[in-house]
């Protein structure tokens, strides 16, 4: 049998901006402010991200210490923070279906908040053609592999990318103890900041292959290497038994595409008390990005409940 509940604000992913959100709207009295998170911990993205560069200037942090410090302030400010639980579809403008540890259940809001973030492009919707070895992850991925299930990764690895993210995972393999033979981009230079960069290349001799696409995976049960083609129509083979696909993020948009809500990059959705944060709105956005996002959103939910009209230019 599916339970039905109401609450005054359904959070749904329990990321930075979707905690930043629960946060500041339990901490103005909203009611009860329900987040909903599929996976077993709150925090997004950045709890298995070993590596420094949350926080601030002033309280540096590794994404675990940062994913917990958003999870405790939000339930410390009275969130309810549930985790396992993931929404199914809408049964009605504002009404979702979930299902986990308590079973089905039908929950009604005033208002509804979409934080459930993106993830970057597999090699499949990369359009990468070849055999289907083992060895192949995207980003996320690797840092799950290696940060919270401490899996094996391989010994020579390629990473397709140049952002930030692609030096984060870089680094994540060397911690794994997989020696990172190339970088490599469709682009004529890294995206990331040039120290970045230059410290790879430099301190670690990680060469950047630029105007570079992979053409192909190589190998049967295990990958044994990668095509490459140079935008001058030259050719290679790269031996190497992991590749890691990074950048190139997608929203994670699929509750708002089943319900034909728009979303227009503003917290305020094509529905009525629908909105919209973080990075399902910029995909691959920066966690503190997220959190600072998410907090601005809280305040015009605050503004909905109070009984503020709808922008016209987003009503449905």
């Amino acid at each position: 049998m599916t339970a039905h509940r109401r609450v005054d604000v359904l959070v749904v992913g329990a990321g930075p901006a979707g905690l930043a959100a629960a946060a500041r709207l339990a901490a103005a009295g909203a009611g009860r402010v329900e987040v909903l998170e599929r996976d077993a911990q709150a925090g997004g993205v950045p709890r298995h991200c070993a590596h420094g560069g949350f926080g601030t200037w002033v309280r540096r942090l590794t994404g675990p210490q940062y994913a917990r410090l958003l999870a405790e302030g939000a339930a410390h400010t009275g969130a309810v923070l549930r985790t396992g639980v993931t929404v199914l579809d809408w049964a009605g403008p504002r009404t979702l279906t979930t299902v986990g540890p308590q079973g089905p259940e039908t929950i009604e809001a005033e208002a509804v908040v979409l934080a459930t973030g993106s993830r970057e492009r597999p090699r499949a919707a990369r359009l990468v053609p070849g055999t289907r070895p083992a060895g192949v992850y995207t980003g996320g991925e690797l840092q799950q592999a290696v940060h919270l299930f401490g899996q094996p990764i391989g010994t020579r690895a390629v990473v397709v990318g140049a952002q930030r993210v692609s030096y984060s995972a870089a680094d994540t393999l060397r911690t794994a103890g997989v020696a990172v033979v190339a970088l490599l981009t469709d682009q004529p230079r890294a995206q990331a900041p040039l120290l970045r960069a230059q410290s790879a290349r430099l301190g670690h001799r990680v060469p950047l292959l630029t105007d570079t696409t992979v053409t192909e995976l190589l190998g049967h049960g295990r990958l044994s290497g990668v095509r490459l083609r140079h935008r001058d129509g030259r050719t290679a083979t790269l031996p190497c038994d992991t590749v890691v696909f990074t950048g190139d993020f997608v929203p994670e948009n699929e509750l708002a595409r089943r319900a034909g809500i728009t979303l227009d990059g503003s917290p305020h959705t094509s529905r009525p008390g629908v909105f919209a944060v973080g990075a399902v709105l910029h995909p691959g956005q920066r966690a503190r990005a997220a959190s600072w996002a998410g907090a601005e959103a809280g305040g015009a939910v605050l503004e909905w409940l109070a009984g503020e009209e709808w922008p016209t230019d987003g009503a449905a």
